[in-house]
């Protein structure tokens, strides 16, 4: 059977390879991975730079294209904490198969992460979200199509079928909303829908994945997960309530909207997930 998908040697190497490069720099080993999505760079700036690599000088490492994702990993220190931080993602719909989408996820688990914590920014579909809020997701469904672990399986990265009953860790999102509630900050708990995009979705869409069940939708964060779980990383993930995708009042949104959106939560989604690091630097996670 032919397949574009390399064998598991091909792959190992080529996350070597990137992992390799990024020891080039830095000798830092992070406990923590971030991701930060659509709008949601503010988080970087509270983060103790020592070292940016751009994404396109990592070899294999994908490039971000899409606009507030500016491509970079950030090495460093948050709340006295090592990270390294994807300022920016990639996205399935940028062109991109789900392998090289979850490849930066491969090389950061490399570098000896034990965690990773997720921003990512969504459209709310449970009437009782309103924009500009938090959403921390206790699950997600996954309708784009695609999954990362398709093809040969790397024994050494993972089970060739891992178990996805719990694939956001119990203790910190217990510890998310006890941040949460200190500092008077509103924090739904849902389930995230990712569908392909790059299109916003329509009226009869948005009542359709609000039947089966979900919260909020987006474009992303499920490959990331899949692929975080089957690696053995705990995994923890906050949305942003972008636009209110309530299909009888619907209304069109565009992406400066969203960045507004995003703007206006950010400052709770940093003191969330600061407090968060800081519990691992205070060993309160373990």
């Amino acid at each position: 059977m032919e397949t574009n998908i390399p064998d598991s040697v091909t792959q190992v190497a080529r996350v070597d390879a990137a992992i390799a490069a990024v020891h080039a720099v830095t000798d830092s080993k992070p406990r923590i991975g971030l991701i930060l999505g659509t709008g949601l760079g503010k988080l970087a700036e509270r983060i103790d730079v020592q070292h940016t690599i751009p994404y396109d000088s990592l070899p294999h490492f994908p490039v971000s294209t899409v606009e507030s994702h500016q491509g970079r990993l950030l090495i460093g220190t948050l709340e006295g904490v090592p990270v390294v931080c994807m300022q920016g993602r990639m996205h399935v719909y940028e062109g991109y198969s789900a392998r090289e989408v979850t490849f930066p996820i491969r090389v950061v688990a490399g570098l000896g992460i034990e965690c990773l914590l997720i921003t990512t920014a969504c459209g709310g579909m449970n009437p009782a979200y309103r924009r500009g809020e938090l959403m921390l997701l206790s699950d997600h469904i996954n309708l784009q199509g695609v999954n990362p672990l398709v093809g040969p399986n790397v024994d050494a990265w993972g089970p060739r079928f891992p178990d996805m009953s719990e694939p956001y860790d119990v203790a910190l999102r217990a510890r998310a909303k006890q941040i949460a509630n200190k500092h008077a900050i509103k924090l739904h708990e849902g389930v995230y829908v990712s569908v392909l995009g790059p299109n916003l979705e329509t009226k009869a869409e948005y009542r359709f994945l609000r039947a089966i069940g979900a919260d909020v939708v987006g474009m992303s964060t499920t490959p990331e997960v899949t692929v975080a779980r089957h690696m053995d990383l705990r995994v923890m993930a906050i949305g942003i309530i972008t636009d209110e995708c309530f299909p009888d009042t619907l209304q069109p949104v565009t992406l400066e909207e969203v960045l507004e959106a995003a703007g206006i939560a950010e400052p709770k989604l940093t003191t969330i997930m600061s407090d968060i690091v800081a519990s691992f630097g205070e060993e309160q996670l373990q």
